[in-house]
């Protein structure tokens, strides 16, 4: 199942599921949005909803859907839980504007619940994470994940992409870098990876991007240069994964790779 963001005529975002029994083809997209905006009992999604990264938490036997809620005041972070994508107990807004990019860890850390989130400013924009006990309080906020400086392809703006994957060796991160030339932005894919137990810690961190926009589709659309990943499939073996991506914000596409082969190739250009 992708949960996906729809953009409707009058601009306005919306998430419908769209559904596969192999996960590459002949989707199905209810014929109903799966989650509207709510704007007269949330109005911080007065102008949509989009980016939704979804975590399983086995805890609570529900799926975690983190999504961007943009109010008059910008993007903030807002929080669903879900057992089927049918039901939905909506915390509203946990992380206030601006701030968007963000997903849960599926256990929890020395007791808290952590939270992936990227606050912006008029100048940069890095990668943080949030403590709590109950899901809707959050605080020990901490940056762990800095956008570069000068020429690099993750200079200036960062943010979270996929959920982070936990392996033995730690949370593997897929995020975005966004350069800024004199034809406008470039998103690009970069790794890094963090400590298990203090996912605070960035103990290794990628100094090349590793998927670009490249294929006419990723070049050319509603945003060009575009490519920005929310969510991702693993296989039975634990091993293979499916990345599903926004291509220049006009379709999805899907990009497979290793985890194995992703934490290889971190050991060898951190």
């Amino acid at each position: 199942m992708l949960l996906c963001r729809v953009e409707d005529r009058r601009g306005l975002s919306h998430l419908c599921a769209a559904r596969s029994t192999n996960g590459v083809d002949n989707w199905q997209i209810d014929s109903e949005p799966t989650l509207l905006t709510d704007p007269d009992h949330y109005p911080d999604e007065l102008w949509g909803i989009e980016d939704p990264r979804i975590t399983y938490i086995p805890e609570l036997s529900q799926y975690a859907v983190v999504y961007t809620a943009y109010s008059p005041n910008g993007p903030g972070v807002a929080l669903a839980l879900t057992q089927d994508f049918h039901q939905f107990e909506r915390y509203g807004v946990i992380m206030q504007p601006e701030d968007k990019d963000a997903a849960l860890l599926p256990r929890r850390i020395d007791g808290r619940w952590a939270l992936i989130h990227r606050p912006a400013n008029a100048i940069a924009a890095h990668i943080w994470i949030s403590f709590s006990s109950d899901l809707r309080h959050w605080g020990s906020h901490k940056q762990i994940l800095a956008a570069r400086l000068g020429g690099w392809w993750d200079a200036n703006k960062i943010g979270l992409s996929a959920p982070p994957i936990e392996t033995s060796q730690g949370w593997l991160t897929i995020y975005h870098g966004v350069k800024q030339n004199a034809a406008g932005s470039i998103y690009r894919i970069g790794l890094a990876l963090f400590d298990l137990d203090h996912p605070e810690y960035c103990i290794k961190r990628g100094d090349e991007w590793v998927l670009a926009p490249v294929e006419p589709y990723e070049i050319h659309g509603d945003v060009d240069n575009v490519i920005f990943p929310c969510g991702y499939t693993l296989g039975a073996d634990g091993d293979t994964i499916r990345l599903y991506y926004g291509a220049a914000d006009t379709r999805i596409a899907m990009a497979t790779g290793s985890v194995k082969k992703m934490l290889d190739w971190l050991r060898d250009h951190s």
